[in-house]
């Protein structure tokens, strides 16, 4: 999180001081007087409390409706609701599904970059990592260059948790790995350098044996983005203790930029006060910005109450696109 800098101070005091040492044989009983005055400005200074530096602007906005890919309908009621145009529009892909143009053609048209989450539902990793599925890849990766425009891609996400075929029961940190860095270089090898590849993790929950994901990471050179998904669950809960450790474990593996890249609130956990929080603490830890989940799963993340949608307009006041 950004730290209060008293820099600003430091450097004031630091210039005083020079100054009276360098007049101090001229006269003497003028140093002894600025020294007093010195010591007391440098008391109030001490005493009051350090500006901290400004937040930093929330630089994508994103969200998933359950329509994506088959239409972009949802999106754009979703857009008129908090006055703002997403420039983030995920939808999740299945294991040989081909690249939906459609869906990011019309993201396109609205200044959105299509976020693409490959689910390996019930697939062996192995299988992929030896090449048994380069030719789906080719044909996806070759999709995704005619597009000529970014795409984000993400690959078996949320890893670290044990609800996918694809999750730590099932399948090891090290076979993941081998599988990630073999579609990545697919894609190279195809020339689809337009993607940014978005490792995407759940928060670390010890008590619900979701560890650190330190095992799955496939290195820098096969990342650009990291993902973090988690959810407000409860009242009590908010977004330092939420996120923060995840965050925190991340960074002892790379600088990588970061964006929570599915989240929501639901009704039970007051959607209004958690919408706040999420664009407050998007910006205190000055990461990309975030993607809600639009959508029932668990409980209802949809915007459900005039409250919660003034409360999401209000925060997107601080949305700051950095393509316009």
């Amino acid at each position: 999180m950004t730290q209060p800098n008293p820099k600003r101070t430091a450097h004031r005091v630091s210039r005083s001081a020079t100054w009276i040492r360098g007049h101090a044989g001229v006269v003497t009983s003028a140093v002894v007087i600025i020294g007093l005055l010195l010591a007391v400005v440098v008391t109030r200074l001490s005493s009051a409390s350090p500006r901290p530096a400004p937040l930093e602007p929330l630089r994508y906005l994103g969200v998933y409706e359950r329509t994506a890919p088959r239409s972009y309908t949802s999106i754009d009621k979703f857009a008129r609701a908090i006055g703002k145009q997403p420039n983030l529009a995920t939808y999740y892909s299945s294991w040989l599904e081909p690249f939906q143009v459609g869906f990011a053609t019309e993201a396109a048209k609205r200044g959105a970059i299509p976020l693409v989450q490959i689910n390996p539902d019930h697939v062996r990793l192995a299988a992929i990592a030896s090449g048994r599925y380069d030719d789906y890849l080719r044909t996806f990766a070759a999709a995704v260059r005619s597009y000529n425009h970014q795409v984000i891609v993400g690959f078996g996400h949320e890893m670290n948790g044990s609800w996918f075929s694809w999750g730590y029961r099932n399948t090891s940190p090290t076979v993941f790995v081998a599988a990630w860095r073999h579609i990545v270089t697919v894609f190279h090898g195809q020339g689809a350098r337009n993607v940014t590849w978005l490792w995407t993790i759940n928060i670390i929950d010890p008590q619900g044996g979701i560890s650190s994901p330190a095992p799955w990471w496939p290195g820098s050179s096969y990342v650009t983005w990291v993902g973090i998904d988690g959810y407000y669950f409860k009242p009590s809960w908010s977004f330092a203790p939420l996120f923060g450790p995840t965050i925190k474990a991340v960074r002892t593996l790379t600088h990588d930029p970061i964006l929570i890249a599915e989240t929501g609130a639901g009704t039970a956990a007051g959607q209004p006060a958690k919408i706040a929080d999420l664009f407050a603490g998007i910006r205190a830890y000055g990461l990309l910005g975030f993607v809600w989940f639009d959508a029932k799963n668990i409980q209802n993340w949809s915007l459900s109450s005039p409250a919660a949608v003034a409360a999401f307009r209000q925060g997107a006041k601080a949305y700051k696109d950095p393509h316009h």
